[in-house]
């Protein structure tokens, strides 16, 4: 009776068939509605890639831009000999505008080299020097200005400080000298104006133009990483493979030693470890401060601290003691566990030997999720940089003006110059008002799911490729005489020709919770600095549902895919029948293959991958009622093998 209202629960067990000879060839197309929204997603993709590409200028992400929104040292323009981007008063980009503009509020010009000595406006006028001054002065300038229209028009800095090159920008060269810090040899500097400035304010200025190059900085060196180490890359790729390989070829043959010297090896460090703590515990008796309590310490920065009392030896030396009376006793109870996983490495290892061509598969994956890696970055780049050059008045005094869209063409002869005298319209970020720029976020949201729908269809395929090839070798009478010519590439070809859909799907589903977790964790950036103790809450509450529910629908999605490749049935019927299958089995799970004995169907025939090791057998032919558990397993084995290792 208990078997029956189980089984009514969770479906009814598949009965045995001595005619079935593994993954069904003659199959129909499933969830075809999936395959033709995927394909339109894919055109509307690349829609939106060309859109990205006709519009977007990298150039915006690889040259500093100056006041004017010109490239420095981008060749075929004028700045061409001009790489670096010099900052009139860097003092400045220490004002709260840049977090909210990503740009200091100060004119930018481009130049061929950073200062390297100090010098003021005052000083070098009507001098030798200015020469040398002139050129880090806005283009066009003349000397037909008044020394204060000069500053206050922002043709010239008031300043020159000794600056140093970083990221094609010019920094003030700051360093410290027995705990002082100085810029050259001087502990303060000349503003111009004339008045003495600490040189902490210019590192709280660096600092801030800094902050907003330090992610595009990041960004370059590790594309110039891959640009320089790409061969030793592929070098590794290839060890890792041939490591991979013979990894798999000696588990064939030395599983069983393998996994003791594993488990002897760890129960003698554990050993070890006691004997370790119990000399450390010896060695501290009658030393001063040695019988101090963990309690009366209290909590310690400096964790080596906690190695100079005898109690925190006691306490290593208890836990490792429980630790290895645990693995003991696990070892005495479980022994059989430990022979049949034994067993069943083994003929992984074996089924692997006879597709061989799965060793490779492995590589198709990471080169098409290379590809998708590829096109998402390089559309987030294109779209990223598809917008105008936005101009805004900026302004040291209170002014009505400041924060507005300008021209600097004609900016001096505008009404908003006139209302601000000191104001100065420069390049503050790309955007833009149409309709296009409006929808360039959503474009990007669009992006970022596509990415991970295509990432999760890739990933989906190769599991029910190795599925469908590691199926055809479970039910082979005779092997290798039954097993098909080209096991690997059949399955992947019945995986593209009828299941395309189903994958389609499945990866669907898993992008869409994937998207909703990058807008959780953007929503949780943005509200880091609230108080509201009920949000914070609600958000991590929402973050850990979601992240559990991604965990659930991976899991269902992979024994869903084991069934599409067996029985090729729709995503929904593979889901619900793996479901139930692993109801009705969940004590017989291998993920609990050491801590529980096989169990029987009532047909006498077992339903744990016991089977596979040819301990029930009928003849040949292995009597599977209902369980693909190996089949996991086997593409754990040679799927993942080679990516772990990469």
């Amino acid at each position: 009776m208990v078997d029956e209202r189980k089984d009514g629960a969770y479906g009814t067990p598949q009965k045995y068939d001595p005619t079935f000879k593994g993954p069904i060839y003659h199959r129909g197309c499933t969830d075809v509605i999936c395959c033709v929204f995927l394909l339109l997603a894919i055109v509307g993709y690349v829609a939106v890639g060309i859109i990205a590409w006709t519009h977007g200028d990298p150039r915006k992400v690889i040259y500093p831009t100056d006041s004017r929104g010109e490239f420095c040292g981008q060749k075929g323009t004028k700045n061409a000999n001009k790489s670096y981007l010099f900052y009139f008063n860097i003092v400045k980009c220490a004002s709260p505008l840049v977090l909210l503009e990503f740009q200091c509020p100060t004119p930018q010009i481009c130049v061929e080299k950073c200062p390297n000595r100090y010098l003021t406006y005052l000083k070098a006028h009507g001098t030798q020097e200015f020469e040398y001054y002139k050129q880090f002065c806005v283009p066009g300038f003349k000397q037909n200005k008044a020394v204060t229209e000069v500053l206050r028009d922002g043709d010239c800095p008031a300043v020159l400080i000794p600056s140093k090159p970083l990221v094609q920008r010019c920094f003030p060269a700051i360093h410290a000298h027995k705990g002082v810090l100085m810029v050259g040899n001087e502990t303060s500097y000349e503003d111009g104006h004339g008045f003495r400035k600490n040189i902490t304010d210019l590192v709280e200025g660096a600092k801030k133009a800094n902050g907003i190059l330090e992610a595009r900085h990041l960004a370059m060196r590790i594309f110039e990483d891959y640009t320089v180490s790409w061969y030793w890359i592929i070098i590794g790729l290839v060890i890792a493979m041939v490591l991979s390989l013979l990894f798999i070829i000696l588990l064939r043959f030395l599983a069983g030693i393998m996994v003791w010297v594993m488990i002897v090896m760890v129960i003698l460090v554990l050993g070890y470890g006691i004997f370790h703590c119990y000399m450390e515990y010896s060695r501290l008796r009658g030393e001063a401060g040695s019988d101090i309590s963990l309690v009366d310490l209290g909590f310690q920065t400096d964790l080596r601290v906690y190695l100079h009392l005898r109690q925190t030896w006691m306490a290593f030396m208890i836990i490792l003691s429980i630790l290895e009376v645990i693995i003991i006793l696990l070892l005495i109870f479980l022994r059989k566990r430990i022979l049949i996983a034994i067993a069943l490495i083994k003929e992984a290892s074996r089924a692997v030997g006879y597709v061989m061509c799965s060793m490779l598969y492995p590589l198709v994956t990471f080169l098409l999720l290379c590809l998708c890696i590829a096109y998402w970055a390089s559309t987030a780049i294109f779209l990223s940089t598809s917008n105008e050059a936005v101009y805004k008045i900026f302004s040291d005094t209170d002014c009505q003006a400041v924060g507005k869209t300008c021209n600097p063409e004609n900016f001096s002869s505008s009404s908003e110059f006139h209302l601000c005298p000191g104001a100065h319209c420069q390049f503050a970020f790309y955007g833009g008002e149409s309709t296009y720029h409006r929808a360039l976020l959503g474009l990007q949201i669009f992006n970022a799911f596509m990415f991970f729908w295509l990432a999760n269809f890739v990933l989906a395929l190769g599991q029910v490729t190795l599925a469908g090839a590691f199926a055809s070798y479970y039910w082979a009478l005779k092997k290798p005489d039954d097993l098909p010519a080209f096991p690997l590439f059949s399955a992947f070809g019945r995986a593209l020709r009828y299941h395309t859909g189903s994958l389609a799907f499945g990866s669907l589903l898993l992008a869409i919770v994937q998207i909703i977790r990058v807008m959780l964790e953007y929503l949780d950036q943005r509200l880091k600095a609230a108080e509201n103790k009920f949000a914070k809450f609600l958000m991590t509450c929402l973050k850990c549902c979601f992240w559990c529910l991604e965990k659930f629908i991976k899991f269902l999605n992979r024994n869903a895919y084991i069934m599409i490749a067996i029985y090729g049935t729709n995503f929904c019927t593979s889901a619900r029948n793996a479901f139930f299958l692993l109801m009705r089995n969940i004590i017989r799970d291998p993920s609990f293959l050491l801590l529980h004995p096989p169990n029987q169907d009532r047909a006498g025939h077992s339903t744990t991958p016991q089977l596979l090791l040819g301990a029930y057998t009928d003849g040949n032919r292995w009597l599977l009622p209902d369980c693909p558990w190996l089949l996991q397993r086997l593409r754990h084995v040679c799927g993942h093998a080679v990516p772990l290792l990469l």
